[in-house]
């Protein structure tokens, strides 16, 4: 495997890998019904070469079920999923996808290294077994019995089995849950090195700032819905305001009846007010307050896009 840099200032658009190649897989107009409960209701996207997707949504929003559609264990109740041209269930289209999902388990009793031995047996053409090491970052650890891995070292494993086939396809369910912060940076790293290399990536996280900062795509869903699709700045642009940030004596109430003034939350001992005019807002507060310190503004953050968007759905 050959090693390739990216770069953390290389905007959306130079990460946004080309389309030329046609979908890599794809659910159109799909839905899953477990008897009286509709999972996804007519859910269609598609996921291309090269491209970092990440599905979010809230518990029971059917992003598992859309994984589980993808990866052929179960089918639709009517439309259409196929991965690499193919039916999810052909063995053909199997050797060519990897998952690490949450709800994987595997013996604890065998070491990594006998694990991922097993798995790159599985596969016609798959990495070494030191490929595997290196890119997962598991060296150290290799000999070890995976039931006395630490909770990140156990995500490290897994994410290292799903690369064993060096698969065109990978679905990366919740990676970093357990990992330090150096960890779950260097899996980011290799994340942008697999779609580099053309291959294509669907993640699903509760970690906003990941999907933020690894994904080409977001695609937003609520309770089997499309509720919003676009790169991450398209995502937070469809919430409008910005954010202030200040420590202030003046009233919560009397800041709530400022024009443009849409919300404000207590954060410790600051006010954090959204507003679409944040100078005008400032403007009256220093004149009311002359003592008002620590003063931020920002833009509208992923998370806050994500929760007005699903709170639209559920309203």
């Amino acid at each position: 495997m050959s090693t390739l840099t990216v770069s953390a200032e290389q905007t959306e658009e130079e990460l946004m890998p080309s389309h030329s190649g046609g979908e890599i897989a794809r659910l159109h107009s799909v839905t899953k019904r477990y008897g009286t409960n509709t999972a996804l209701d007519h859910f269609s996207f598609e996921i291309y070469p090269g491209e970092i997707v990440s599905l979010l949504g809230p518990n029971g929003a059917g992003k598992t079920t859309a994984i589980r559609l993808l990866l052929g264990l179960i089918s639709p109740t009517s439309g259409s999923v196929r991965v690499l041209g193919r039916n999810p269930r052909d063995s053909s289209a199997r050797t060519r996808i990897g998952a690490m999902l949450q709800v994987a388990k595997v013996p604890e009793n065998l070491r990594v290294r006998e694990h991922i031995d097993l798995f790159r047996s599985y596969y016609p053409k798959p990495l070494s077994a030191n490929e595997v090491v290196r890119i997962a970052g598991l060296e150290g650890i290799e000999d070890k019995f995976f039931g006395k891995l630490s909770g990140g070292q156990k995500q490290r494993a897994l994410f290292g089995l799903a690369l064993c086939g060096d698969p065109e396809l990978v679905f990366l369910d919740e990676p970093t849950v357990g990992m330090d912060i150096e960890a779950r940076r260097n899996l980011w790293t290799q994340i942008r090195l697999l779609s580099a290399r053309g291959k294509s990536v669907l993640l699903t996280t509760h970690y906003l700032e990941e999907a933020d900062a690894l994904a080409n795509r977001i695609l937003v869903m609520n309770k089997g819905f499309m509720v919003a699709e676009g790169t991450p700045t398209e995502i937070k642009n469809r919430v409008s305001g910005r954010r202030i940030r200040c420590v202030t004596r003046l009233e919560r109430d009397f800041v709530r009846t400022l024009p443009t003034v849409t919300d404000i939350v207590e954060d410790r001992d600051a006010l954090v007010i959204t507003t679409s005019h944040p100078e005008s807002v400032i403007r009256v507060m220093l004149q009311r307050d002359e003592t008002l310190h620590d003063l931020e503004i920002s833009a509208a953050a992923l998370e806050d896009a994500f929760l007005a968007l699903t709170k639209s759905v559920n309203q």
